[in-house]
Parts: structure tokens; C-alpha cells; sequence
């Protein structure tokens, strides 16, 4: 095991050694995508399992659509097609030739194998869903179509870090078709409550829920919702996203329906989703020095048994006792490991788990057997608890609940300390050139230009427009213009 850079010293560094400890992610032979690995890749089954559970409880569906997408399909939605356009991976040949170079063998793209039609590797589904969506609507009665697809896509990006920033990444994209306006809107809240509840009930991540700004906008959207989370550096990083699209993908691609009574009219639509991307901010909210945190809701590995013993004998007793402890568990917890490896010390196995970011840890020796007890240590704050052998279901369970609040009220408590009301301009520089940052807030004139001005001198983007927000009138932080109200600034990833 190699150290773990400390946050104070280099935060960045401290995120990759935290992904390398823990086992999390590697760098691939693909130049800025990742290897999830099995570690890492729990983390996201369980955040696949939670949401999909509560997608299908709301009446929404799975399905899959193709990872390519023609080029013209792109094009049919002018604001879509500029926000991607920059981000694009094309496909242009379906064969390669084999040549000879300089006495070395290449590959090439094989001149009579370019595309008649070019295609894009998707950055996202909008546009082969909605041609498809045209196919499938086309009264009242076909409406809602409420899906959901889990995937990969695909965006060049030029700087990229794991998880937070990849070129390929995974993800779920919602897209649903409504018949009236209002029925778009109620289901682009609903889900972006989904996102809230999730965030905050199941990976103990405090989130502020608001209306990103007419910049921050999903191209082609209406109306961009967001959830945004503090990391322990004080930057922001958006959680999720949920749009409300207006009947702008139902005009692009021609998806009209017959109402009961009345004119054909163009469908309403929304989209929603969430990454991987979750995965690396789970990783800066949680954390600590010695590797990773995790909350157990979402942890893959809910606690580990290390059974203790220096003779044959005794490491027969503990170990049978660790399989009949783990056994108890399982059923009501969820996965148990029992480490038994006989080549490592206790303490190099306890130094292990806690890299790697199991949320409980149960020592078992021949005292423990002997007393008909166990030792309970937590991850996140090293607090020891005894647990006698008949109450142990529910002392584990106590301790894992106790942990995931406990790590909620922590990050809460970090974002209200680090949640600054700024009225000056003079305030805002120094929060964020002289200071440790963190949100402010503050008012904004409601400019895109004046945003914009204030993004390029401070590198603060306005996060969102808090649902719940001080809305009194004031004088814009930078223009001294008449507000809209106070929305939150951070400097974000």
C-alpha cells in the first residue's frame, strides 16, 4: 500500500490516490476513458439498483437505444446540435485495409468503406429516441411513453479525471413524452426530487435543488433543473440534471398526437439523468485521509468480519464463528466479507479495509468468543462498540444507520459553514481569490452577459436559482444593477 497525499497538501492528488488505494478506477489504454473496476463497479450496480427500483415505482420503463446515431439526426435541433457539436466522436469508415510501411505493418480506414451517411457516437439520446418516439405516438392513448435507458456515451473531452471528467462514461438518460405542457413540467420535478431524495437519503450528500440559468441551460431545453453538491475543497459539482424540453425535440422530429377532442398537436417532452460522474463526488464528500469513506446504503461491501488467532486451533473457532456471524447478517445487511487470509496481520488487514472505504469493521478473537461478543469499529469516525453474539443483527444494523447519518450531518454541517451571504463585489473576490471559497450567495441581475463577466474574472458560475432562496430585491453583486434575488455562485467542476 502506498500513501495517501493528504487533503491540506494537494486535493487533486489526494482524489487519484483515493481511487488507487481503494481499488476503485484505473486509466485505460484509451487516452481519457477508465477501467471501472470491481470495487468501483459495485458502488455504481448499487446506484443502479436503488434508482431503477424507484424509476419503476414512478411507472417508468427500461429500454435501449443504438450507440450510433446519424450525423443528420444531430442537425435537425439547432441549440442541441451547437452544445455538442465540439463533443462529437464521428464514425466515417465500417472497415479498415491493412498496409505496409516502411516495412511495418498498419491499419487504415479502407477508402471504399467511408459511410454514405456519417455517424455520431452518442454524446446523448434525444435524437434517435425522438425519431423513434414519431414512430410510436400517435393519440392520447400512446401518451405518457415513460423510459429510461442505461448505457455508455460518449464526449471528447480534452482534461479529463476519473469519474468527475471522462470521454466515455456511464449513465441513465429518462425520456419521457406527455400530452400536455403541465404534465412535462410535473414530471421534470418529479424527477429531479428523485435526484434530491437519492443524494441526500441514500448517499448522505447535503444538495441544493434550483433552475439553472438560461447559460447553464441543456441545449435545447426549456428549463434546466440541477441538483448541486459542496465537495470538502468547497467546490460545487452538479449531482444531476433533470430538463424540461417544451415541444422543441416534438417539433424537430415531428412527434404529433391526436387528442380526444381537438387539433393534432406536438407532444410535451422532458429528459433526466445522472453518471458516473456521482460516483467521484460521493468519493470528495465522504473521504478522508486514510482513503475512502463510504455511506453504507450505497457501500458494496456493507461490513467485514477479521477473524483473529495465533494457533490452528483458535483460527478453526473464530473463523466458524465469523461464517455463522456473516450468516446472521447477510439476510437483513446485505454483503458480508470475512477476511480469513492467513499471510496478513490483523492490523495490515484493518489499514486495508479502511482504504478501501467499508463502512464497518467486526474483530473476532478467542477473548471475543470467549465473552459470546464482538468488537464493532466504524470507518468514518474509529468509534468502538461491543456487540454480544445474540443482539448482534440489530447492534450492526444500529451502528450502519448511525454511520450514514452521521456522515449526512457532517457534510451538511460543512455546507452551511462554508455557505456565505455576499453583498459586495469586493466580498465576492475575496472569497474566491483570497479565501477558501464555497458557495455564495448572492444577487444577480439576471444578465447572461454580466454572468458570464463574473464566470471570466472569478471562475464562480452561478450554480442554480435556489428553489428555496431569499428573493428580496438588491443590487447585482458584480453590475449594481436591480436583482432577481440572491442564487448561489461556487467554483465548480
Amino acid at each position: 500500500m502506498a500513501d495517501i497525499t493528504k487533503r491540506s497538501e494537494d486535493y487533486s492528488r489526494w482524489y487519484q490516490d483515493v481511487i488507487r488505494e481503494a481499488e476503485l478506477a484505473d486509466n485505460s489504454p484509451v487516452r481519457g476513458c477508465m477501467v471501472i473496476r470491481p470495487n468501483g463497479y459495485a458502488i455504481w450496480e448499487n446506484i443502479q439498483a436503488t434508482l431503477d427500483k424507484r424509476f419503476k415505482e414512478l411507472g417508468h420503463v427500461n429500454a435501449y437505444f443504438p450507440l450510433l446515431i446519424p450525423k443528420s439526426f444531430l442537425a435537425k435541433e439547432a441549440e442541441h446540435v451547437d452544445g455538442f457539436a465540439k463533443e462529437c466522436a464521428i464514425v466515417t469508415h465500417h472497415r479498415l485495409k491493412q498496409v505496409t510501411r516502411d516495412g511495418k505493418v498498419d491499419l487504415i480506414p479502407d477508402p471504399d468503406s467511408k459511410l454514405e451517411e456519417e455517424y455520431i457516437i452518442r454524446p446523448t439520446s434525444e435524437t434517435v429516441i425522438w425519431d423513434m418516439y414519431r414512430k410510436w405516438i400517435q393519440s392520447y392513448r400512446d401518451l405518457p411513453i415513460l423510459i429510461n435507458q442505461w448505457a455508455n456515451v460518449m464526449r471528447w473531452e480534452m482534461r479529463t479525471r476519473m469519474f468527475l471528467r471522462t470521454t466515455e462514461f456511464l449513465w441513465q438518460e429518462g425520456h419521457t413524452a406527455h400530452a400536455t405542457e403541465k404534465e412535462g413540467r410535473d414530471e421534470t420535478l418529479q424527477m429531479l426530487e428523485t435526484y434530491r431524495w437519492f443524494a441526500e437519503d441514500i448517499l448522505a450528500m447535503p444538495v441544493i435543488t434550483g433552475t439553472k440559468t438560461a447559460n447553464e441551460r441543456f441545449a435545447g431545453a426549456v428549463e434546466t433543473f440541477s441538483i448541486e453538491a459542496m465537495m470538502q475543497d468547497n467546490k460545487a459539482l452538479q449531482a444531476a440534471t433533470s430538463h424540461d424540453l417544451g415541444q422543441n425535440f416534438a417539433k424537430a422530429f415531428d412527434v404529433k398526437y391526436q387528442p380526444a377532442e381537438g387539433k393534432v398537436d406536438y407532444v410535451w417532452a422532458t429528459s433526466w439523468g445522472m453518471s458516473t460522474r456521482i460516483v467521484g463526488s460521493l468519493i470528495m464528500v465522504h473521504s478522508d485521509d486514510d482513503g475512502l469513506v463510504l455511506p453504507p446504503k450505497i457501500a458494496g461491501t456493507k461490513a467485514v468480519i477479521v477473524p483473529i488467532w495465533k494457533s490452528d486451533e483458535e483460527k478453526a473457532a473464530v473463523c466458524e464463528a465469523a461464517q455463522k456471524l456473516a450468516a446472521e447478517l447477510r439476510p437483513v445487511i446485505g454483503p458480508v466479507h470475512i477476511d480469513d487470509r492467513d499471510n496478513l496481520r490483523p492490523g495490515w488487514k484493518y489499514s486495508e479495509w479502511e482504504r478501501k472505504g467499508v463502512p464497518l469493521r467486526l474483530e473476532l478473537g478467542p477473548r471475543d468468543l470467549a465473552g459470546e461478543s464482538v468488537m464493532l469499529k466504524a470507518r468514518h469516525d474509529r468509534a468502538k462498540n461491543i456487540v454480544p453474539f445474540a443482539d448482534v443483527v440489530a447492534g450492526v444494523q444500529a451502528e450502519l444507520d448511525r454511520i450514514q447519518q452521521d456522515l449526512y450531518d457532517r457534510a451538511k454541517q460543512r455546507m452551511v459553514e462554508n455557505t456565505h451571504v455576499i453583498d459586495s463585489w469586493d466580498q465576492f473576490t475575496d472569497l474566491f481569490e483570497n479565501k477558501d471559497g464555497g458557495f455564495a450567495m448572492a444577487h444577480w441581475c439576471g444578465d447572461g452577459t454580466c454572468e458570464q463577466t463574473v464566470q471570466d474574472k472569478t471562475k464562480a458560475t452561478i450554480r442554480n436559482i435556489p428553489f428555496e432562496r431569499d428573493e428580496t430585491k438588491g443590487e447585482c453583486v458584480h453590475c449594481g444593477n436591480e436583482s432577481i434575488g440572491r442564487v448561489v455562485f461556487a467554483q465548480g467542476y
